[in-house]
C-alpha cells in the first residue's frame, strides 16, 4: 500500500501482527520471535516465511511500532538485537485485530477460483475430481479433530489458543457438505444446467434458449466495444496490502 496516499490508513499483515503479540509477553530478537511461531504452529493459519521475518520487524521498528532494546549473545551465535513492543504497537495490534474480527474481508480461495472456470472441464470429469477433494477433505478434517483433541485434553492447552483451528475445521465442514451435495446432484443428473453443459463440450456451443437469455446478450455486446474499464490505472495495479515482507 502506498502510505503516502492522503486518507489512506498502513495496512499492518498478519505477520507483523502475529510479531507485534508475541513481543507483547516480553522483548525478543527475531530468531526467537520466528521459533515462538512456529512452535505454536501460527504456519498454520499466517503465510510466514521466516526469512522475510527480519524485513518485517525492521519495517515495524521503521513504523516505530517496535524498537531495538539492546543485544542478547547465546552461547557462540553472533550477538542479535533484542526489540520490544511500543505503545504504539499495541495500540496498532489491538485496533487492527478489531477490524479483522469485525469486518469480512473478501478473499480469493484457490478453490473458489477454480469453480468460475469449471465450466472449461467436462461434467463427469468434474464430479470424479470433487469427489477426490470429498475424499481428502474427510481425511483432514480425520487429523484436525484428532489434533484439536490431543491438544486441548491430551497437552492441555485451552480452548482460548484453538480458535483459529475450530474456524478451520468448521470451514472444511462447511466446504465438504457442500462438494458433497455437489457429487450427488452431478451423479444422480439433477444439476441444473447440467444438460447444456455436456451440450458445450459435445458442440463447443451453448444451446440456443441460454443464447437468447439477457447475461448472454450483454456479455456477448462487451465483444464488440472498447474495454474502457481496463484502461483504469487503478485497476491495472492492484494493491496488496497483507504481502509476507510488509508490515
Amino acid at each position: 500500500m502506498d502510505d503516502t496516499m492522503p486518507g489512506r490508513r498502513t495496512s499492518t499483515s498478519p505477520l507483523a501482527l502475529a510479531v507485534l503479540s508475541t513481543l507483547i509477553e516480553r522483548p525478543m530478537h527475531p530468531y526467537e520471535i520466528a521459533q515462538r511461531l512456529k512452535h505454536r504452529g501460527k504456519d498454520q493459519s499466517i503465510k510466514i516465511r521466516y526469512g522475510s521475518l527480519y524485513t518485517v520487524v525492521q519495517n515495524l521498528a521503521d513504523r516505530e511500532l517496535v524498537e531495538a532494546e539492546g543485544t542478547a549473545r547465546a552461547g557462540r551465535r553472533p550477538e542479535r538485537t533484542v526489540y520490544r513492543i511500543t505503545e504504539a504497537g499495541r495500540a496498532e495490534l489491538t485496533e487492527r485485530l478489531r477490524e479483522l474480527v469485525r469486518t469480512p474481508a473478501k478473499e480469493y480461495p484457490l478453490f473458489e477460483a477454480a469453480l468460475s472456470l469449471v465450466i472449461v472441464l467436462p461434467p463427469d470429469e468434474v464430479a470424479g475430481l470433487l469427489a477426490e477433494r470429498l475424499r481428502t477433505l474427510e481425511k483432514e478434517m480425520t487429523a484436525a479433530r484428532a489434533t484439536l483433541a490431543d491438544l486441548m485434553v491430551g497437552q492441555g492447552m485451552p480452548r482460548l489458543f484453538l480458535l483459529e483451528g475450530e474456524y478451520a475445521l468448521a470451514l472444511k465442514q462447511a466446504e465438504a457438505d457442500w462438494v458433497r451435495a455437489m457429487v450427488t446432484e452431478l451423479a444422480d443428473g439433477s444439476f441444473e444446467g447440467l444438460a447444456d453443459w455436456r451440450t458445450w463440450h459435445e458442440t463447443s456451443e451453448l444451446p440456443a434458449e441460454m443464447r437468447q437469455t439477457e447475461w448472454f446478450k450483454a456479455d456477448q455486446a462487451l465483444l464488440g466495444e472498447e474495454p474502457a474499464l481496463l484502461q483504469e490505472p487503478a485497476l491495472l495495479h492492484e494493491e496488496n496490502d497483507e504481502s509476507e515482507g510488509s508490515a
